[in-house]
């Protein structure tokens, strides 16, 4: 089950972030992202230590990111010199149904779906930024991935984060999902389990950093 949650998860980020086909691996998947501080993804399903070692001992170049599904205590003596832990995380998933999601009195809420990603976004009275999320449905069926939720410092704890869920839990019904996943932050994970998601794994982020300047 859990391999089939990563591989959903895959599926419907690149659609997310606009990346490229995942490609399939004997340990999971390679992604090519495009960013000057993400080039290149590699997802593995199944890691143990000669597959960390190998992958980060042969992958030297800047931007490159590896996800691993496993607690960071449990991967850091295997990783070579010159990566650098990211923030921890973890893989959640639900089943959607439709819900109330009626924006508090003072803000306004925008809704717009192209190419197959749903946007939310909240905004105060005066126009500012208060909340936002995205959803990407990779075709009809398929498990919706929630990505990108994020609330302004100035506007939290309004509900204005379980708002921005509902909505895409609602967009995503609508795009005929019934199940959905996504990679939460430590600080995102207790909202969503607050609104009935299921933690699977931890979820541990590195990436390759470029090498110090020698110096003169």
């Amino acid at each position: 089950m859990d391999a089939e949650l990563i591989g959903s998860w895959v599926e419907g980020w690149v659609v997310s972030r606009g990346a490229a086909p995942p490609v399939v691996e004997p340990w999971g998947f390679t992604v090519d992202v495009g960013q000057s501080g993400h080039v290149t993804r590699h997802v593995l399903q199944e890691a143990d230590e000669p597959l960390v070692r190998k992958l980060t001992e042969s992958a030297t170049a800047p931007g490159t990111w590896l996800k691993v599904f496993l607690p960071p205590r449990t991967v850091a003596p295997w990783v070579a010199y010159g990566w650098r832990f990211d923030d921890d995380g973890f893989l959640m998933s639900t089943a959607l149904h439709p819900t109330a999601a009626d924006a508090p009195d003072g803000y306004q809420v925008r809704v717009w779906t192209w190419g197959g990603l749903t946007r939310v976004l909240v905004l105060a009275s005066d126009g500012a930024f208060a909340a936002r999320g995205q959803v990407a449905v990779p075709g009809p069926g398929r498990t919706a991935v929630f990505d990108q939720i994020e609330t302004s410092p100035d506007h939290r704890r309004k509900g204005l984060g379980s708002l921005v869920m509902r909505k895409l839990g609602n967009a995503a019904v609508d795009a005929g999902s019934t199940t959905a996943v996504l990679a939460a932050t430590t600080e995102g994970r207790a909202l969503y389990e607050f609104l009935g998601w299921r933690t699977h794994r931890p979820l541990t982020s590195l990436v390759r950093e470029a090498p110090a300047a020698a110096d003169h």
